[in-house]
């Protein structure tokens, strides 16, 4: 029998790719799991189409190009850059014709429009808007605490969040290299001229704030890991706590944050059984999450969401990323979660092999969720 191969989409210049470690071990689960797994970009796809360029690993641990034929599925790992590479990628999804396990997401806005028009969706969503001087202002006389966003990006860079406090305006923030800024003003048009400086390079959303200070002086919330696995239900992975550094914006780990298990957090704070149903609410928002944006996107394979839980113990969304990372379960020590959540797309891209014919066919609408 013909062993499977799986290409993974990705950045390439020479031998240099936007994830080596994480690429690394999903090559390692391929081996596990009895496939092949070989990374490419858009431009190692040889003219006929019949063949790739991908890259492996030689025996001395080397990355080393070698031709193979079209894979037999494709999991998508291009992540957005402000670069005319994304460009050429956003262009090669259009028109290539390989079996993904997952379809391209939407921009922050677009994504929020999509789950907004979802009643079930709407106690977990914060308000949001386009930003523009009139609507920065309406979402400042509304809310005490905002958030700022690029339509595009992860990482928590150049995102800063604008607070009302001792009669002016605190301005946090971390620009497009993680560093942090922070301003202080008194007076509204100022604010207005900061941010519009900050924001004229793209477009970015204004997002209500919420009150996370489970922590003080620290951003805290929640990451949670929802991934297809090798049936092609959706399954919760795992969850952590980011922690944030003292006096950033975001959580992110690489920003300083730490990662702490969830019961863990919530007990001392909630007690056993509100914390039980924090995590229960957290969960069932995952699973509608994850089956709104399907239905509309179509096949997905994995989303990270950011959930913000709030000091009465209310959890809302703060956030979706399709490409998500992984690293919290290793910061945390949970071993297991973590080869699972590096094998489950891999796991999926082979279930897709093995049924594409009635997989293509069967409507999003249709498919199983793993028993919960």
């Amino acid at each position: 029998m013909k062993r499977p191969t799986i290409g993974i989409l990705t950045w390439r210049e020479g031998k240099r790719f936007a994830e080596p470690t994480y690429f690394r071990r999903l090559l390692k689960a391929g081996q596990e799991l009895g496939c092949t797994v070989f990374l490419f970009s858009p431009k190692d796809v040889l003219a006929s189409g019949k063949q790739v360029r991908g890259y492996v690993l030689d025996a001395q641990g080397k990355w080393q190009g070698r031709l193979f034929p079209r894979p037999d599925a494709v999991f998508d790992r291009y992540r957005y850059t402000p670069t005319q590479a994304f460009k050429d990628y956003v262009a090669f999804r259009r028109t290539s014709d390989f079996l993904y396990a997952n379809n391209r997401l939407a921009n922050k806005w677009r994504v929020h429009e999509v789950l907004h028009r979802d009643p079930r969706m709407h106690r977990w969503l914060p308000e949001t808007v386009l930003y523009n001087r009139k609507n920065l202002v309406q979402m400042l006389g509304k809310h005490s605490f905002l958030y700022v966003k690029p339509l595009n990006g992860t990482g928590g860079r150049n995102l800063f969040s604008i607070e009302k406090r001792g009669g002016g305006y605190r301005l946090l923030g971390r620009d497009k290299q993680r560093a942090k800024v922070q301003s202080f003003f008194t007076d509204i048009s100022a604010v207005q001229r900061w941010a519009d400086r900050w924001t004229r390079q793209e477009k970015f959303i204004v997002q209500q704030g919420l009150h996370l200070q489970l922590v003080p002086s620290r951003a805290v919330d929640m990451r949670l890991l929802i991934q297809k696995t090798g049936q092609g239900e959706w399954s919760i992975t795992g969850h952590g706590i980011r922690v944030g550094g003292e006096r950033s914006a975001t959580s992110n780990l690489h920003g300083g944050g730490k990662a702490v298990p969830v019961f863990n957090f919530l007990r001392p704070r909630f007690g056993e059984d509100h914390a039980a149903r924090i995590v229960r609410d957290c969960e069932e928002l995952a699973y509608q999450t994850a089956l709104t944006l399907e239905e509309h996107f179509g096949r997905m394979v994995e989303f990270g969401l950011d959930i913000g839980i709030d000091v009465d113990g209310r959890a809302w969304l703060i956030e979706v990323n399709p490409k998500p990372a992984r690293e919290i379960f290793r910061e945390m020590g949970a071993t297991e979660q973590y080869r699972q959540a590096i094998r489950r797309p891999l796991e999926y891209a082979l279930y897709l092999v093995k049924t594409q014919g009635r997989e293509g066919r069967e409507p999003f609408l249709k498919r199983k969720v793993a028993s919960r």
